[in-house]
Formats: C-alpha cells, structure tokens, sequence
C-alpha cells in the first residue's frame, strides 16, 4: 500500500465483520472493535495529527445501538475536512443470514421477539444510508473465508495475494526436540556434516566455510533446488486457503552447521520472492554456549 489506510467496516450483522477484523489485525492493522461513532472524528484527527503511517481499521455496527445518523455525520464532516478513508461495506443475503444465525444458535442484535428475519430487516432499514455512502461494498452470500481473505487482500493490497502469508523459519537440533508450533519439518541429517571436520566443528552454519562446505556435495544443492520447488507450490495453496502464518522447521543433529546453512538458504530464497519471512536459530546458543 503506499500509504496508511484509515478503514472503517460496517455492515450486516453476520456478514464477516468480525472475520475481516481478525484478518486485517493479522495483516498489522491497527484494529478496534465497536468503536461509537463520536470517537471516531477524535481518533481521526489524533491519527492525523501524530502523522501514523500505520494501517487502521475501526467496526462500528448496529450493537452500538441507533446510531447510524451520526455516523453519516462523521462522514459528512470528513468530506468537509478532506479527511482519507475508505468505508467498507459486509453485506449478505436474508436467506444466508437466517442461515448462519441458525448454525451458530446466536441471537439478532436487533431481534428483540426472538425472530432472526425481523431483525434482519430493522437492520438492513437502519444501514441503507450508510451502505449508499460506501466506498467499498462486498456481498459475503456466497463466499468462503479465504475467498473473502482473497477479497480484502486485492482491494486493499493491490493485489498481492501473499501480504497475509508471515513465513517463520527455524533452525533447530533434533536432539533438543521438534519445534511444537512447526507447520512443515525438514530433516536435513543427510547432508555431509562439518562438524566432524575438526576446523569447522566449532563453527556454525552462518560461516561461510561452513556454507562452502556443506554445498561441494552436488546432493546438497539438487535438495535445494527439490525443496524450492515444493515451496513454490505449496505457499501459494496455503495462500489461496487463507493461512496467515506458516512455520517451516529445519532440522539436523544439534541445530548448528547443516540447518541452519539450509534455513538461510531457504529464507533467502523466499525473500527474494517477496514473502515475510522471519528467521530463528532455536538451538544455536546452546551449541555455542556448550563449546565455551
């Protein structure tokens, strides 16, 4: 994005506000839920003021009450001011709606005899208004979570799908345990192993001999180049079905020489492809710290 965005997200009860919230706080939005109405314009202008480079997103929705009519005052004022925003719209069909409020047992905010279509339809009278003052409307009807995760990524993010996706890479020794959070491991004890050669035992996997070494085996770089394949294939499937973080384990005997040379490898790789990739060497310190 090239600049901050200062969202506000409104819509049908049980269209996916709260989802899309999760989703946005995921992406680093700075996010508030319910917020009232006349705050806004006093968040607005601090957020203006102190120059925030980054990204808001604020809910406001019929829980709050009525109070749609000073909402179209705020935008009426920030049209005034020449205030930035966009103004998202969650809209969903009746007969979903029903639905989903079904599925989940929940009560209609606004449906005070226990019928869920009456209150859809105080509601749908109360937000009529404020839809036509959107900038931005999704209908939710028939879309899956990460079909609306997809939505948000091309209106927001110019269309770059993986801006969700945040990439951890460890490095790690077999002998201190997998990583209990890992999504994918990797067992690279294969590979020729430094340190059983005597000037690079007590070194590790960010040396550049080190590096040098484990790739003269031709084996090393025909699995890098197996392995990037697989990646190219698998992150964007996790893209398309809405995973927001992936942890990729890479792991040998003590977590020193051959993972993280691989995790290094790979991180780069994955950079270079414009992903957000976090590096961490669980088990290097306690190498270190044993060899002192």
């Amino acid at each position: 994005m090239k600049k901050a965005e200062f969202l506000i997200i409104t819509g049908m009860s049980g269209a996916g506000k709260s989802f899309v919230l999760k989703v946005l706080e995921d992406w680093e939005f700075f996010c508030i839920d319910n917020l009232p109405p006349e705050l806004i314009p006093k968040f607005a202008e601090l957020y203006r003021q102190m120059d925030w480079h980054k990204n808001v997103a604020v809910v406001v929705d019929i829980r709050l009450g009525n109070f749609f009519d000073q909402l179209t005052a705020v935008f009426q004022d920030f049209a005034k001011t020449g205030f930035e925003y966009d103004l998202l719209f969650l809209d969903c069909s009746d007969e979903k709606l029903i639905r989903r409020y079904k599925e989940t047992r929940r009560r209609h905010p606004l449906a005070a005899d226990g019928r869920v279509s009456n209150g859809i339809n105080l509601e749908r009278d109360a937000l009529s208004r404020v839809r036509e003052l959107s900038t931005v409307i999704i209908d939710t009807s028939d879309m899956a979570t990460a079909e609306l995760k997809q939505k948000i990524a091309e209106m927001f993010f110019k269309g770059k799908s993986d801006s969700g996706l945040g990439i951890t890479i460890v490095s790690f020794g077999f002998k201190f345990g997998i990583p209990t959070d890992a999504d994918m491991v990797i067992d690279v004890r294969f590979l020729d192993n430094p340190f059983y050669v005597e000037r690079l035992r007590h070194k590790n996997g960010h040396d550049k001999e080190v590096a040098n070494y484990i790739m003269q085996s031709p084996v090393t770089g025909e699995f890098l180049a197996k392995q990037g394949d697989l990646l190219d294939f698998l992150l964007p499937q996790f893209v398309k079905e809405g995973k927001s973080q992936l942890v990729i384990a890479i792991g040998c005997t003590g977590g020193m020489h051959r993972s993280v040379f691989v995790a290094n490898a790979l991180a780069d790789r994955l950079k270079v492809q414009g992903y957000k990739v976090r590096k961490e060497d669980r088990d290097l310190a306690k190498n270190l710290k044993a060899a002192t």
